[in-house]
């Protein structure tokens, strides 16, 4: 079964500084049909204007994954840890027993645009990390490339949770598949471009789509695109 979350029904705030669109229920926005799929439960896509950004601020018991796409993300945390972020340097946070940390647009001139991801640990009370890591996108052009999973397998974010993020660029005709056992489910996110998924799906930028009971994942590029998967037990 697949169930597609279009674009233009996700959350939508525009608070001036920071222009945001939420898949799921998050913050001010609450949709009870769509409050999470699996242990995702969080995916926001963020404009943050020059020079704003979120002040310091907690978090507890959640793996937070951060994905730019534009512009230059400056993180501060509680750990001690600090530093800029671009595109292909993906972030991830463990808030486990606490963390406190800012995310602020690092230009005074450039809109930063960028993917907010939270992943439901399997259990809590973790000890809280900080870990960022450049992927080369060569590896992720027009294959699966994975980003983070549970233990960190093949150099990927080690994650807590029973959980695969892959992204994928795929050229116009381009495909990739990944097979889905019994006891997976995914996600799919558009974050730019026009895939069809099973051949039965067409998805373009900001689409989502929630999988159950499918054996394969195959996605088919119907123009360049960048596409983000989660392969969810």
């Amino acid at each position: 079964m697949i169930q597609i979350r279009p674009a233009s029904e996700r959350g939508h705030i525009d608070h001036g500084w920071l222009n945001t669109w939420h898949t799921f229920s998050f913050a001010d926005y609450f949709d009870p049909e769509h409050h999470g799929f699996r242990s995702l439960r969080v995916m926001n896509e963020d404009f943050i204007q020059p020079g704003e950004g979120f002040g310091t601020h907690g978090h507890r018991d959640m793996e937070i994954l951060t994905y730019v796409l534009s512009g230059k993300l400056e993180h501060r945390d509680s750990l001690g840890n600090g530093g800029i972020l671009q595109h292909h340097l993906v972030q991830h946070m463990r808030a486990g027993t606490g963390i406190r940390h800012s995310e602020a647009n690092a230009s005074d001139t450039d809109e930063l645009h960028l993917y907010q991801i939270w992943i439901l640990p399997a259990k809590g009370g973790l000890v809280p990390n900080y870990v960022d890591k450049t992927f080369d996108p060569a590896e992720a052009q027009g294959k699966l490339q994975l980003l983070a999973s549970p233990g960190g397998r093949n150099g990927s974010l080690d994650i807590a949770q029973d959980a695969f993020w892959y992204r994928t660029f795929l050229q116009p005709g381009q495909s990739v598949s990944l097979s889905l056992t019994d006891e997976h489910h995914a996600w799919v996110q558009v974050v730019n471009g026009t895939v069809t998924l099973n051949s039965s799906s067409t998805l373009s930028t900001g689409d989502g789509a929630a999988m159950s009971g499918e054996k394969e994942l195959v996605l088919k590029a119907e123009k360049e695109s960048e596409v983000l998967v989660f392969e969810l037990g």
